[in-house]
């Protein structure tokens, strides 16, 4: 398991449509970031999660979630969001994840963790998590 490795960085700018009243983004939308750097992070190491789905009828699901919200990000921001695996059991995986503004080296806005664990997706029972799935492309 690779945990000390480099985390994966998804870029995106922060739309009119993700803030609030107050012109920064509304705390919500860092886990709908937070989700879309997970999706793309697996689907750069090779899982393809439709097929998982419909085909092996596997599946991965969020069992928990935290964020510390440091600092704000406004309209038109550039940030990145990173996803790492930090912990892998027989049936879960959790996920580190942060928000950072422009890149790696600037201001940390988010941090979380995201559990999730590995399923049958015929009868929702956990299922051990397969040994290479954070490997690398398959």
């Amino acid at each position: 398991m690779a945990t000390e490795s480099q985390p994966f960085e998804w870029r995106i700018r922060v739309y009119y449509e993700d803030t609030d009243a107050q012109g920064v983004v509304y705390y919500a939308n860092y886990f709908r970031y937070m989700e879309r750097a997970r999706t793309e992070w697996l689907r750069a190491l090779g899982v393809n999660q439709a097929e998982m789905l419909n085909v092996q009828r596997r599946m991965f699901v969020v069992t928990e979630s935290n964020a510390e919200f440091r600092s704000p990000a406004r309209f038109n921001d550039e940030i990145v969001v990173t996803a790492r695996l930090a912990g892998l059991t027989r049936a879960t995986f959790d996920i580190e994840q942060n928000v950072y503004l422009q890149d790696l080296n600037g201001k940390l806005l988010v941090s979380g963790n995201i559990r999730a664990a590995f399923l049958n997706a015929d009868n929702m029972r956990p299922m051990r998590v397969p040994a290479d799935i954070f490997e690398g492309p398959h």
